[in-house]
């Protein structure tokens, strides 16, 4: 019996095509009977980030990390042709015109596969998030637990 195949993906970009891409990719693999980890880290924590977070006592550092940085996955600008937001509104009804599914979609599409989602904590330690500021299901852990994903891994992707 064959091993099963796994792929890891880090996270890295906060935008909202990046971000869409990996997802794809991790859904696709999932797909494919791959066992698939997403580890999100620096910008690419924002894609898990909820659009209402609770109110949280922080220092002035934080709170500025918190108050300046996109709410989750619908709120990521795009990579080129942001147009000071009107390019995610362009895609989004792109994405819309031909029945594609949204970034949020992927997410829970990704979490329906039981798709590994991976909150760095040194960088929600140095950007002073929390979990209660991120979704619900998803794991937390640093670059060694990646690491030992990633060692076995098929398919590695930084994006």
């Amino acid at each position: 019996m064959a091993a099963q195949k796994k792929t890891t993906i880090v996270l890295f970009s906060g935008d909202y095509d990046k971000a869409m891409a990996a997802y794809i990719i991790a859904n696709g693999a999932a797909a494919y009977d791959h066992e698939v980890t997403i580890f999100h880290t620096f910008w690419g924590l924002n894609a898990l980030r909820k659009e209402h977070p609770p109110e949280l006592k922080k220092g002035f550092l934080e709170s500025m990390f918190a108050k300046f940085m996109p709410r989750g996955a619908n709120k990521l600008g795009l990579s080129k042709m942001n147009f000071a937001g009107m390019g995610p509104k362009m895609i989004k009804e792109v994405i819309k015109k031909h029945n594609a599914l949204t970034l949020p979609q992927l997410i829970d599409m990704a979490q329906e596969q039981d798709i590994k989602m991976v909150a760095c904590t040194m960088t929600m330690d140095l950007l002073g998030l929390q979990q209660a500021e991120l979704l619900d299901g998803i794991e937390y852990a640093g670059v060694a637990a990646y690491l030992g994903d990633a060692e076995d891994g098929n398919v590695n992707l930084f994006i």
